[in-house]
């Protein structure tokens, strides 16, 4: 038993330090590091309240721009996780984070099983270290699940496993709508195996996604398709959001294609980038011109061009702003061809680019700042308005740039009953205001914020600060003076 254990660590020592080394970057301090804002106090909200009210939810969250609603699945994917948890918000987080150690681990099974060993190697590693790719797998939050469910989504395809294929676009698709994209590869490899496709397990796989729709559909009925007339407008009314003319997007193709590697490859280190990107570039050039791979390796390196530049090209087409959570259904192409651009560069050049990219890398560590204690300090200030507030009824508003409130409400409904109302509901004679002072002047009297507003003429109480953030109490002052 000892000799198949040392064999065993002998043989996969590598793979096993990639591992350990991501698990450490995605879970090091996480209740610290992990984002907890608006979206992700939104989303325990709703969870919690199915959990322990057993109220189903039929929609997902709601899409940045158009109104649209995502499916409700990736809600039910985080619930066992906040249950175990104890419905402390870390659960989530952690569930995420191991989830993203898990495409560490299948990106280098995927990619050593289309090339070799060191292209699934040297892309696990590069993946785990990216600071960005870190950032996306140490919070709760629905795009982050993406590079995961795309990966599988694809390799699925290629295995002709298509109903697994449709369980994981499923994910992708409650994800974020960008996953549509998705389709541009799935299309390539059907067609590449056409002749020897089986139509069962296909028509079987678009019933299962087709039937996915279902709690939407039923939520559209309700609503009388509130949904489906926002993704109507989205794509109707195109002069704000998405060019459908695909060639069009060709002039931002080499700003989007410097822009991704910067950000992924290169520590997002812009000068770093730019050579980074040419040498990406002209990697991917010279292994298409010298083509020196075998008949299934050639296969897969065209999918995986296919899937790169349909992603690109889709974002390009896109209008607004692109966040780097956009890139994630194309996270694990870009690791796995930049693996093997630099395992076909050599040892000695292939080593160096390595070494490069691995530095650059470390030197955008989260770790290397102080955590920001999201989670500590939204935990601390709730318990201080509930002490504040002395078992009276109260009420609350936030002022904040960049956030909204869930994450605070999440804390002050966690025990019932609760003193908090909300002003449709009851006004109280306090109002707690928080104010997190990020390109906002914290003002709270006379703020035309509704949260406010809404409560009436009043006067400060009391101002206290917790980590940097101001709370204020208000109370009712008919006479204004």
């Amino acid at each position: 038993m000892a000799q198949t254990k040392f064999f065993f660590l002998k043989k996969h020592w590598p793979i096993i330090t990639i591992i350990l080394i991501a698990a450490f970057c995605r879970l090091y301090r996480l209740s610290e590091y992990m984002e907890f804002l608006g979206d992700q106090g939104r989303d325990v909200v709703i969870v919690r309240d199915f959990l322990k009210n057993g109220n189903l939810f039929f929609i997902g969250p709601q899409t940045s721009i158009g109104n649209m609603y995502l499916g409700p699945y990736y809600y039910y994917l985080i619930a066992p996780a906040l249950l175990l948890a104890l419905f402390n918000p870390i659960g989530p987080a952690a569930f995420i984070s191991l989830l993203g150690v898990l495409t560490v681990f299948l990106l280098y099974k995927i990619a050593s099983l289309w090339f070799n060993r060191y292209v699934g190697l040297i892309a696990a590693l590069l993946y785990a270290l990216s600071p960005v790719v870190i950032k996306y797998s140490s919070f709760s939050w629905n795009p982050n699940i993406m590079p995961l469910f795309s990966l599988l989504f694809i390799y699925f395809l290629t295995q002709k496993r298509y109903i697994l294929a449709s369980l994981a676009f499923i994910f992708c698709l409650n994800s974020h709508y960008l996953a549509l994209l998705l389709l541009f590869p799935a299309v390539f490899s059907i067609l590449k195996s056409y002749s020897r496709i089986e139509l069962k397990p296909i028509l079987i796989a678009i019933g299962i996604f087709l039937l996915s729709f279902t709690p939407q559909i039923l939520f559209d009925i309700k609503h009388r398709g509130q949904n489906m007339g926002a993704i109507i407008t989205f794509f109707g009314q195109r002069e704000t959001t998405v060019n459908l003319k695909a060639y069009k997007a060709l002039p931002k193709l080499p700003e989007m294609f410097s822009e991704i590697s910067t950000r992924l490859l290169a520590g997002k280190n812009e000068v770093i980038g730019i050579y980074v990107s040419i040498v990406f570039f002209t990697l991917l050039i010279l292994m298409l011109l010298k083509n020196r791979f075998d008949s299934q390796q050639r296969s897969k390196y065209y999918l995986c061009l296919v899937w790169f530049l349909g992603g690109l090209t889709g974002l390009a087409l896109y209008k607004q702003h692109i966040y780097d959570h956009y890139f994630g259904f194309i996270y694990p192409v870009i690791f796995i061809l930049i693996g093997l651009g630099i395992n076909r560069l050599g040892k000695l050049l292939g080593s160096l680019l390595l070494a490069v990219l691995v530095y650059f890398s470390l030197l955008q560590n989260p770790f290397r700042w102080s955590p920001p204690r999201q989670l500590q300090t939204t935990a601390a200030i709730t318990s201080s308005i509930i002490q504040s507030s002395r078992g009276e009824p109260f009420n609350f508003a936030l002022l904040a740039k960049m956030n909204y409130d869930p994450g605070y409400l999440y804390f002050l409904t966690a025990n019932k009953p609760s003193n908090y109302f909300h002003l449709r509901d009851k006004i109280s004679d306090q109002l707690f205001v928080v104010c997190e002072p990020f390109q906002i002047d914290c003002a709270p009297i006379n703020n035309p914020e509704w949260g406010i507003a809404a409560f009436g003429w009043a006067k400060i109480e009391k101002e206290w600060e917790i980590n940097g953030i101001k709370i204020f109490k208000l109370i009712h002052n008919p006479t204004g003076t």
